[in-house]
């Protein structure tokens, strides 16, 4: 099944969010998804109950020795697995380079050890373009692109294509994105404004959904919940429910 990595260069757009919602959703589907943690802040980690006291217990292990990401794997608050992160990760940029065999390791991992045989895989990355979001990035089918609807919206999303792009040489391939708006009012023009100039740039891979700015999807983080256990009924759960199924009818699920 599909591995996905939500990604962008800027902070504050609702990543882990992202992450967090859709694991839950995809959860109570039965899709059994495994989530990775790929940022050091480790704040999915902790939104989903998990503290990490040693980095050997956490994604950063898959690095520094020779254990296996079916041996990191935990479970969170909400039942769903989940890989952990640890401050330590911010070491591996430094420590191993960024050469071909590091780069891709993640993905050999998974396929070796079968992780998305028969489960999607969510990899909720880093801001910083590194070792953690590029090989999130290589090991996706996907790279799922929330962009928040404010003044550097349209500047965030030039920057992740360029990035795309130059990581396209290598590939040799196009690397499959969708741009999903979060944070949207529909009482503010820019946020229509951001919405036009968004579609006209990039078309089709500006999905249809638009996740409304949300008093529930804000907060439920804080309560270390998803949104669908804290207020299923919200706007925002019904918003994500909507992001999924626009993603499972264009196959990005499969």
């Amino acid at each position: 099944m599909a591995k996905i990595a939500i990604f962008n260069q800027k902070g504050g757009v609702g990543k882990t969010t992202t992450t967090l919602n859709l694991a839950a959703l995809l959860a109570r589907r039965g899709a059994d998804p495994l989530v990775i943690d790929l940022d050091p802040q480790a704040h999915l980690s902790g939104i989903c109950g998990i503290t990490v006291p040693r980095s050997e217990r956490s994604l950063y292990a898959f690095y520094s020795s020779t254990q296996s990401l079916t041996g990191l794997i935990q479970e969170s608050n909400a039942g769903w697995k989940i890989i952990p992160s640890h401050l330590d990760l911010s070491k591996v940029d430094t420590q191993y380079g960024k050469g071909p065999n590091i780069l891709n390791r993640l993905n050999a991992g998974i396929v070796r050890e079968n992780l998305n045989t028969d489960r999607p895989v969510l990899m909720d990355s880093c801001p910083m373009l590194g070792v953690l979001s590029l090989s999130g990035i290589l090991a996706a089918d996907l790279v799922l692109i929330p962009i928040s609807t404010d003044y550097l919206a349209i500047r965030g999303a030039l920057q992740m294509e360029r990035t795309l792009r130059a990581l396209e040489h290598v590939l040799k391939e196009r690397v499959q994105r969708r741009y999903v708006m979060t944070r949207f009012d529909t009482r503010r023009k820019m946020s229509w404004d951001i919405d036009r100039q968004l579609r006209e740039r990039f078309g089709a891979e500006v999905c249809e959904t638009r996740i409304a700015e949300n008093v529930s999807v804000a907060e439920s983080p804080s309560l270390s919940k998803d949104v669908f256990s804290h207020a299923p009924e919200s706007r925002g759960a019904q918003d994500y429910v909507s992001l999924l199924t626009e993603l499972d009818a264009c196959g990005c699920l499969k």
